[in-house]
């Protein structure tokens, strides 16, 4: 990896607690300056920007609601104004409310929706406008801004009872990949990654319970959970200027997961 990440000013929402914490503090190791958004993890942001701080980087925390339109303007009119300029917007902010389907309410189904798409499209919309505005820090013919939203394996893989989950998910798929086409002329770059099981809080009675973690790994071919590093590393590659040539794509770090792993004794 090259210091290619150094200096630039990235946006990670959701970086209280899990992938987005991971990633914000990978971001901070390679010396960027890091928004650190969260909802309500007082804690968790504050452990996040202590850590960048400690691996070199630099950044402030800023409170919003990524589904209120109102607050996620103000969280780019704060950071333009801190540091000049936004290079990375890493959409991650994301929430769960499961149920059947017959039992789920409007309300579960109105907070998923709006969290996990409707934020990432506000916070999208708010980047681009920015990045429109906004001149290339290195050479004309590479990117002068960069989203990179944070799907799931269910953007393809159906999950029962978590349909709210899923459909918001693959909405994410659709809006990633119309945006990047529509701004790519605009050298703005648009990618996705879809992690599968990966160790967070969020999912602590799985992976923490040896009998389900076992049921865990039977769909898992290479046979290990993931860790908020996994996520990181591909999210500093896609934030860097390696990869550059890269837009429209959705990178799944899963372990195999979306490989049918039914089929890996033929079936």
């Amino acid at each position: 990896m090259s210091a290619a990440t150094n200096k630039k000013t990235v946006i990670v929402t959701g970086a209280s607690s899990g992938i987005g914490q991971g990633i914000a503090i990978g971001f901070g190791q390679q010396g960027a300056n890091v928004v650190v958004n969260y909802h309500g993890d007082d804690e968790g942001a504050n452990e996040t920007l202590d850590r960048i701080k400690e691996a070199g980087g630099s950044g402030f925390i800023h409170q919003a609601d990524v589904s209120d339109e109102g607050e996620v303007e103000e969280m780019f009119r704060k950071t333009e104004a801190e540091y000049g300029r936004i290079d990375v917007l890493i959409n991650n902010a994301g929430i769960q409310q499961d149920s059947d389907f017959a039992s789920m309410s409007l309300e579960q189904w109105d907070k998923v929706i709006h969290t996990n798409l409707t934020g990432q499209f506000l916070c999208a919309r708010a980047a681009i406008r920015h990045f429109e505005q906004q001149v290339q820090a290195g050479p004309e013919d590479m990117a002068k801004g960069n989203i990179i939203f944070m799907s799931s394996v269910h953007d393809i893989i159906p999950w029962a009872g978590h349909v709210n989950y899923a459909s918001s998910k693959g909405g994410i798929l659709m809006l990633m990949k119309s945006l990047a086409l529509e701004v790519a002329p605009k050298k703005i770059r648009v990618n996705a990654i879809s992690p599968g099981a990966i160790a967070t809080d969020i999912n602590e009675e799985v992976w923490s319970d040896e009998e389900k973690r076992k049921e865990l790994i039977k769909l898992i071919p290479y046979k290990r959970i993931g860790k908020p590093e996994d996520i990181a590393k591909v999210a500093l590659w896609l934030g860097s200027d390696d990869s550059d040539y890269v837009t429209g794509t959705t990178i799944y770090v899963d372990g195999g997961m979306t490989l049918y792993p039914g089929f890996v004794d033929n079936g």
